[in-house]
């Protein structure tokens, strides 16, 4: 995973650079389009094979896509593909949507419950998170029964665990040492 990350980070940057001075949006959009075909096997297999070309590639995945291609997308497709980078374009579309986020001061926050947390409670616990964290956040909430109670978040490389599992865990190390 580390590696993919390190691969698609300077595409995703020189992505973002290029649309911050036109339209995030739409390039966010054509991203996530480009990502999701170049998630399939039978296309990723086609893209591998010798016999093709990557105008062949470029023209098969812009023929799947049902919208047009702005320049910026278009030549960071034409560059992955000549690089063959097109397994790393998933990973680009996610850190693009991370700087994109970043630079709107919105983050993602992974909450893992041992529990479902219900719609009232959950708007709680983010307002104290954003508060925790300093910036706002959007939620998705993952059930992990092996936390046993509490919760823990994870906010880009930051994590916050309260979990009892990792109270257990530091009674333990704490005895054992």
């Amino acid at each position: 995973m580390a590696e993919l990350a390190t691969l698609a980070r300077p595409y995703a940057e020189a992505l973002f650079q290029v649309a911050e001075k036109r339209d995030l949006k739409q390039a966010s959009t054509e991203l996530d389009a480009l990502a999701s075909v170049s998630a399939n096997p039978q296309l990723r297999q086609f893209a591998d094979a010798p016999k093709s070309g990557a105008q062949q590639v470029f023209d098969v995945i812009t023929s799947v896509i049902n919208q047009p291609l702005g320049d910026a997308s278009k030549n960071l497709l034409r560059t992955v593909i000549d690089n063959g980078r097109l397994a790393v374009l998933p990973e680009i579309a996610a850190q693009f949507r991370a700087l994109v986020s970043e630079r709107s001061g919105i983050a993602d926050a992974v909450v893992y419950s041992a529990f479902a947390i219900e719609s009232l409670l959950l708007a709680d616990v983010v307002a104290s998170l954003e508060k925790r964290f300093k910036r706002k956040l959007n939620a998705t909430v993952q059930v992990q029964p092996d936390l046993i109670g509490g919760i823990r978040v994870v906010v880009g490389d930051e994590v916050l665990d309260t979990s009892v599992k990792a109270r257990l865990e530091q009674m333990k190390a704490a005895l054992t040492a």
